[in-house]
């Protein structure tokens, strides 16, 4: 059997993964990473997409939105704002969460009011990320 790495995903709502995985893989703001068991201790920031952890050759995915993941002692812990599996996301309400973010975007470049386009974006960026993680998510 090889060799595991402890993860741990939190949220503000409290713990949402605790669990010994084979290999994490993570968005981070220099670029995706990945770990496996006894990396080299790292810090790094995490944004909006989806973090993938294998366990017994499956892999398994969460959405994630913004914060900080530290890497030490054959452990993994993130920090995250949210972090949602598959079958916890409402595809109706990525949808629909989406198309009023895009909608926003298309107002903000042709309308002279201003329009929050940092909350706009970053509400599309989840919503895709959402809509990603339910499709790899097998009903």
């Amino acid at each position: 059997m090889a060799e595991s790495i402890h993860l741990e995903v939190v949220t503000p709502s409290g713990p949402v993964v605790s669990d010994d995985v084979d290999i994490v893989s993570a968005p981070g703001y220099g670029g995706d990473f990945g770990v496996l068991a006894n990396h080299a201790p790292f810090l790094s920031t995490i944004k909006i997409g989806s973090l993938v952890y294998k366990k017994d050759g499956k892999d398994n995915y969460l959405m994630v939105s913004g914060g900080f993941c530290e890497v030490s002692s054959n452990k993994i812990t993130f920090l995250v704002e949210s972090a949602e599996a598959g079958q916890q996301i409402d595809v109706d309400r990525a949808l629909r969460a989406k198309e009023r973010a895009e909608k926003r975007l298309a107002e903000a470049k042709t309308q002279t009011e201003k329009i929050n386009m940092a909350r706009a974006q970053a509400a599309l960026q989840r919503a895709i990320a959402r809509l990603k993680v339910a499709e790899r998510h097998p009903k």
